[in-house]
């Protein structure tokens, strides 16, 4: 009867942190399947060792701590995972062919909560430290460095606090954080100096996407993207900068077809998502074919990360597959409710 008292209590206390230590591990490890276990691995862990937790810290404070040390484990004997543009090949010929690497672990998009009962501050906090661009700069850190910023400049955790995480004094922790800042500066020095639209103008811009892939309209869609526009498509390794070539590989390779695709709102990393299908004319059924995560400045979109392994639906629960829309959810769809609503 103790041991049974002492588990729900362990799982009422602790279970308010799961949303948080998913994100903390994905930012480590940038896979959300990958971070989904090791905070499974966290909470056993504890569970385990709840009876020896002598409040010295809050329970917050333990749980990251458990999560921290179970991520620099994993990472061990891991190699990181990347983005096409982090390949450090450069940008690809638009004429040339893919090249696609399923020997590389990529980076993954970690699927936004449905719901949330946070506090709007906290909400904002996650958004901006899961957003992809700010996570594939993590990969280029060492594991310590990784961890030693996320703790002080994510989760504001005193040096002190982190020292005794990683095991390295505090004086080893401030200069494994300046490294870390002046590396993540030299990898993405644009990170802190992107200016969203506000949500009306966003929604605009992203209603005017939606129409102009449907109707596969590449100029457009080329008029929506900033002249710096990244497109990638990982598990290719090729990708695209600027709007020529951009334009060059919508037009030549893209396969979707003017009304024949089917796009679906989605949320990941805090930034606005699609689910894309593609009509297969002989089944009458749409088949998975990517999902894209956006990034979106006041200057356009500047980054299209395209998901292109269909096992990225399912993280969405998602189906490979979808029928035709009837004329009723055709007119729903044209609502496009874009700002975090996730379809089904």
């Amino acid at each position: 009867m103790a041991n049974t008292t002492v588990d729900q209590e362990f799982l009422r206390q602790a279970d308010p942190f799961r949303r948080e230590l998913l994100a903390h591990c994905y930012r480590m490890l940038g896979s959300a399947h990958d971070a989904e276990d090791l905070v499974q691995e966290t909470y056993l862990r504890a569970w385990r060792a709840y009876d020896r937790f002598e409040g010295r810290s809050s329970l917050r404070t333990w749980l990251h701590r458990i999560a921290t040390t179970t991520c620099l484990t994993a990472l061990e004997n891991r190699k990181r995972r990347p983005m096409p543009s982090g390949l450090g090949n450069g940008s690809s010929d638009p004429s040339g062919d893919l090249a696609e690497r399923h020997d590389i672990r990529w980076l993954e998009p970690l699927p936004d909560p449905q719901t949330t009962e946070d506090d709007p501050a906290s909400i904002v906090t996650e958004r901006e430290s899961v957003r992809l661009a700010f996570v594939a700069a993590l990969q280029h850190l060492p594991e310590r460095q990784r961890a030693v910023l996320i703790l002080r400049d994510v989760l504001k955790w005193r040096a002190a606090e982190v020292a005794d995480t990683v095991g390295i004094s505090t004086a080893a922790v401030n200069s494994t954080l300046q490294r870390a800042r002046a590396q993540l500066a030299e990898i993405a020095p644009h990170l802190d100096t992107v200016a969203e639209p506000d949500s009306s103008q966003q929604r605009e811009l992203l209603d005017r996407y939606v129409s102009a892939f449907e109707r596969k309209d590449v100029t457009e869609l080329i008029a929506l993207f900033t002249a710096d526009i990244v497109w990638e498509m990982p598990p290719y390794a090729s990708w695209y900068q600027g709007r020529t070539d951009v334009a060059h590989h919508l037009t030549h390779r893209c396969p979707a077809q003017p009304g024949k695709v089917l796009i679906l709102p989605l949320r990941a990393n805090g930034q606005p998502t699609f689910a894309m299908y593609l009509l297969d004319e002989k089944t009458g059924e749409y088949n998975a074919f990517t999902v894209q995560v956006l990034t979106v400045t006041a200057d356009g979109i500047s980054q299209v990360a395209n998901f292109m392994d269909t096992a990225v639906f399912g993280m969405f629960e998602l189906p490979l597959t979808r029928q035709a829309p009837s004329q009723g959810n055709a007119a729903e769809k044209g609502e496009q409710p874009i700002a975090g609503t996730r379809a089904r």
